[in-house]
């Protein structure tokens, strides 16, 4: 997934201004973002303040990137950099538990990177979905909601008979499973299936 060639064309289109390929950036990574400034425990203030910090790097720094395809990365590494700025400013000699060796106890490299093999997982879960027919979209969308629509809400809103629903979405999700690469999130590890291989 390193080597994802569309993370190399994401970062090309956004450095020579393509704002919809920015926009996908920030969508497919906020989360990895987020997840790691939640490891050290900061503020939604500080949270808030690295987020923005982060981005504004990637803006300065787009373009300079050595290898494109290591974007994942270099968020996670700036985003630890600036959470333990945030945290060693914060840190004072009369506030025990907040110094940059506490907020570090926190942080493990295998979980940050989890956190961006999931951010690579969820951004090709994404682009899968949006591949799909519309009406699967919906579908699979309503089934997905948190709370999950009824059947019978279902039926009403897209017309499917009650029975014909749990098939389906067999069949949706066999679509997805069928994809050019599907991503399959076991026992801490990622999986990619490449049908025909």
């Amino acid at each position: 997934m390193r080597d994802d060639p569309s993370v190399v064309a994401l970062v090309h289109r956004a450095s020579e201004g393509d704002q919809r390929a920015w926009d996908e950036i920030v969508e497919r990574y906020a989360s990895l973002v987020y997840a790691i400034c939640s490891r050290y425990r900061l503020s939604s203030h500080d949270l808030e303040d690295v987020g923005q910090t982060v981005w504004l790097l990637l803006v300065e720094h787009l373009d300079k990137l050595r290898e494109p395809a290591a974007l994942p990365g270099w968020l996670a590494t700036t985003t630890a950099r600036e959470c333990l700025r945030v945290v060693k400013a914060a840190s004072r000699p009369e506030r025990r538990g907040n110094s940059v060796d506490d907020a570090r106890q926190f942080v493990d490299d295998r979980e940050i990177e989890k956190d961006i093999l999931m951010a690579e997982r969820n951004a090709t879960l994404r682009a899968l979905f949006a591949e799909l027919p519309e009406r699967c979209q919906q579908l699979l969308s309503m089934l997905m909601n948190d709370p999950p629509y009824s059947y019978a809400a279902i039926h009403e809103t897209l017309g499917i008979p009650i029975g014909s629903i749990g098939p389906q979405r067999a069949r949706c999700l066999d679509r997805l499973r069928r994809s050019s690469v599907f991503i399959a999130l076991g026992e801490g590890e990622i999986t990619i299936n490449v049908p025909g291989r």
